[in-house]
């Protein structure tokens, strides 16, 4: 038996922080407003994502996309990604796609609370 391939990458954070300076030219209040915009609208774009069709998921789910990825959330963008896909498939596989963004979004939140937080 072969063991598991072992990652030489650390860990990724919910947000890159040096991308996120970097698209708010370092102003740190324009950096606290994105943050709030973006979290607000990922639990509403999530809310929306689950009580929708699959039409609806996949529009849905390429906002948040976008969103994500002019943050610097790359896991965000990535599972908002596989379920723009997974939303043309089985419904099991759309909400299962949907669970893993939410949770995706849900460590993104986290970050996000403690960085609004730091002031």
């Amino acid at each position: 038996m072969t063991p598991p391939a072992v990652s030489m990458h650390a860990p990724e954070v919910a947000i890159d922080r040096s991308h996120l300076t970097r698209m708010t030219f370092g102003d740190r209040s324009l950096e606290r407003e994105v943050l709030d915009l973006f979290d607000r609208q990922a639990t509403i774009l999530i809310a929306r994502m689950r009580s929708g069709d699959p039409a609806t998921v996949a529009t849905w789910a390429h906002t948040l996309k976008g969103s994500a990825a002019g943050i610097g959330a790359g896991r965000v963008a990535r599972t908002a990604g596989d379920a723009e896909i997974a939303a043309g498939q089985s419904a099991a596989e759309c909400s299962a796609a949907i669970d893993r963004l939410a949770q995706a979004v849900d460590e993104a939140h986290a970050l996000i609370a403690e960085l609004l937080r730091e002031g």
